[in-house]
């Protein structure tokens, strides 16, 4: 039985004892949460954990009372390996910054981060806040710590193998400065890269034809992760890229991090 599964059976306060460790420590303070009770100091619980028991699954996010969205949510999963860990996805929003409905279109249906379908309008009002693809809020730059509790939490348990999918090409980019690798995708990133560079096909397909597409952001992680989210892969021929894009999958060995780059000294 793999790990997460192993640890649903436990008694709730053993398993929250072990999943708090997913949070990272910036966390409790920037929202005043106690980390022995898991309050906030006006005495309300918003730190929740969804791990039932038998589940092979774990959700744990903190929501405060002042925003719908939660301001932090993880989730992890077992995998067919018990040396290995799925991260599912990772939300962390800055609860003061402006909210774009980016998840819903405009009949308020759920846009399944912009893949399903996409609210046009509320992407443009993200795009020229500063917002990458996929975001409603703006993030608090706590990828790094969590992947360090993530790591903290795999050394406890003798996980060796951290592996998700990195749904944007921002996402892949960051996840290559924080050790990762890649299982599928590396010629397809790579090649992205070469075809983005000036007199390339990718590079000539930013020609400022709308908003998603400007020149001047050619050579920057957001706005090639706009421009690809706006399908400019579709608009070029190459055997490499035939299809679109699909989003890597990627891993990253726990004590001993190795990064595969694509970017070389990314500009965001």
């Amino acid at each position: 039985m793999s790990w997460i599964q192993k640890i649903s059976r436990y008694h709730q306060y053993q398993k929250e004892g072990l999943y708090r460790i997913l949070i990272p420590p910036t966390l409790y303070q920037t929202f005043g949460i106690n980390p022995l009770n898991l309050l906030a100091n006006e005495g309300q619980r918003i730190v929740r954990f969804f791990c039932p028991e038998g589940d092979s699954t774990c959700l744990v996010e903190i929501k405060t009372p002042d925003i719908e969205d939660p301001v932090y949510s993880i989730q992890i999963s077992d995998t067919v390996d018990q040396s290995s860990i799925e991260w599912d996805f990772l939300i962390i929003n800055d609860p003061s910054s402006e909210k774009f409905n980016t998840d819903l279109d405009q009949d308020g249906k759920d846009t399944m981060f912009g893949w399903a379908s996409r609210n046009n309008v509320e992407e443009e009002k993200a795009f020229m806040a500063g917002y990458y693809p996929g975001q409603t809020r703006k993030g608090l730059g706590l990828t790094g710590q969590t992947i360090k509790s993530l790591d903290l939490f795999c050394q406890i348990l003798g996980i060796k193998i951290i592996k998700l999918d990195a749904l944007f090409y921002h996402n892949a980019i960051t996840y290559e400065r924080l050790g990762f690798g890649y299982y599928e995708g590396y010629k397809k990133m790579q090649r992205i890269h070469e075809l983005f560079q000036p007199g390339e096909k990718l590079y000539e397909k930013m020609d400022n034809s709308n908003l998603f597409r400007r020149k001047e952001f050619v050579n920057t992680v957001r706005g090639r992760s706009w421009a690809i989210h706006d399908n400019i892969l579709h608009d070029i021929e190459d055997d490499i890229l035939k299809g679109g894009w699909v989003s890597p999958v990627m891993y990253r060995m726990v004590e001993k991090p190795r990064a595969m780059v694509t970017f070389p000294d990314p500009v965001y």
